[in-house]
């Protein structure tokens, strides 16, 4: 496509409107979310979190960091807690530890002998960066009285996804308190904010059976408390521009590759608010508009050298079609923009990396139904499901994505609590 770049830049302007604590045992269900509100005078936040083993449980592993690479002493502490409750747990190798690295691994735990439950529920033990630490606050309308509901919990991971995780397992302690016969699984996993590989793993390993054993999958992330009927796919890539270095004081004897990345990042930026029948990215009824997002800028050497390198990585979240489908769309338009000169390429790295858009099940009752943007570690299970039973899959959990990985993470005590019944609606459903 040969155009002027006023008249580009004007179609792109027309369009854009878009401490480590110890495991704690003993009767650990004395509190449900159905305990009768409190309100509490001359409030001890501290005291409120440590009268719910909840509450406590969720405290202690978000003070312990666990960015993605650095899971170990978190995932020890949860194996320490779920065998302290009779569990059977399982320490699954990912990589294992060197000199230089630590050890990391998934937790997987069930009830008894029965290593193949029918339901397993599963989060992610791993947190964005960087390490925000653990506290309490009261709502900024707080006056005299405060409902312990409403206390507010902060620091990284708090949402994502440790709020699911204590969640998540005193649902299942609590089911088992009621129906000790119930065959349930837990499974919390690594490296889900950058690359899955925990997940993955499980998938790839003998706990993950053709034909499955389990018919009811369970993931835990911020859902608000709704149902999650599907989520976009993704998909990764690098823009890689060439030229040739040069004194900036004779720049034309050289060529500058961040002059040539640049319109080509600003056109492919344009194509989440082109329609597909102008070479724009996918849609779809259920999901709208793809997104594109340049995540990071890298080149040059310093102000007086003409760049002879530049390179861009970027992020699509897929509305339809396979990976496939928009690395074509991509390198298309690429294509359109250089006019075939080659001077930027593409580098989408493993060509069976992405993921199309999930869809997911939503039929259990008393829940409301939403769709999400973001990625999960959904599409890196693989179910062996092909001629059986079908397999049924929910997403669900507590918390905003609007504030997971930002400074202020942050959730409160009555959603955390409505979270655990939540779950257990879930597991009633499939049980």
């Amino acid at each position: 496509m040969k155009s002027s770049w006023s008249t580009f830049f004007t179609l792109i302007g027309a369009t854009a409107a878009l401490e480590y604590q110890q495991p704690f045992s003993g009767n650990i269900l004395q509190e449900t979310a159905e305990t009768p509100r409190k309100q509490y005078p001359n409030v001890n936040l501290d005291q409120i979190i440590e009268d719910s083993p909840l509450l406590s449980f969720h405290r202690d592993i978000i003070k312990i960091p666990s960015i993605s690479g650095d899971e170990k002493n978190v995932g020890e502490y949860i194996i320490d807690f779920l065998s302290s409750q009779n569990l059977t747990v399982e320490k699954q190798i990912v990589t294992p530890g060197s000199e230089t690295e630590s050890e990391r691994f998934n937790v997987y735990a069930y009830v008894g002998e029965n290593r193949y439950p029918d339901i397993l529920l599963t989060s992610h033990i791993d947190t964005v960066p960087p390490f925000i630490p653990y506290t309490l606050q009261t709502p900024t309308s707080y006056t005299q009285f405060i409902n312990r509901e409403d206390v507010i919990i902060s620091g990284r991971g708090s949402v994502d996804a440790k709020a699911s995780v204590a969640a998540i397992t005193f649902a299942v302690l609590e089911t088992l308190k009621e129906s000790p016969s119930a065959s349930l699984g837990l499974l919390f996993d690594i490296g889900e904010e950058n690359s899955g590989i925990g997940m993955k793993h499980f998938s790839n390993s003998d706990l993950n059976l053709s034909p499955p054993t389990y018919n009811t999958l369970v993931f835990g992330e911020p859902t608000e408390l709704s149902l999650v009927a599907g989520h976009k796919g993704s998909l990764g890539f690098k823009v890689v521009a060439r030229g040739k270095a040069a004194h900036s004081g004779y720049p034309w004897l050289g060529q500058s590759a961040i002059s040539a990345i640049l319109p080509v990042l600003q056109y492919l930026e344009s194509l989440q608010y082109l329609s597909p029948e102008q070479g724009g990215l996918l849609r779809s009824e259920k999901f709208g508009a793809s997104t594109l997002n340049i995540g990071v800028i890298s080149g040059g050497q310093a102000a007086n050298v003409v760049p002879d390198y530049a390179e861009a990585t970027v992020a699509v979240r897929l509305a339809d079609g396979t990976p496939d489908d928009t690395r074509e769309i991509i390198r298309k338009a690429v294509d359109r923009i250089t006019s075939g000169t080659g001077s930027v390429s593409l580098d989408f790295g493993d060509l069976n990396g992405g993921a199309s858009p999930q869809y997911l099940d939503a039929d259990a009752d008393g829940f409301d139904v939403i769709t999400v943007n973001y990625g999960t570690d959904v599409p890196s299970l693989k179910i062996h499901d092909q001629g059986t039973q079908r397999v049924k899959r929910y997403l669900y959990g507590p918390g905003s994505i609007h504030v997971a990985h930002g400074d202020n993470e942050a959730i409160t005590v009555g959603e955390l609590e409505q979270a655990v019944d939540g779950y257990k609606k879930l597991i009633s459903a499939a049980l």
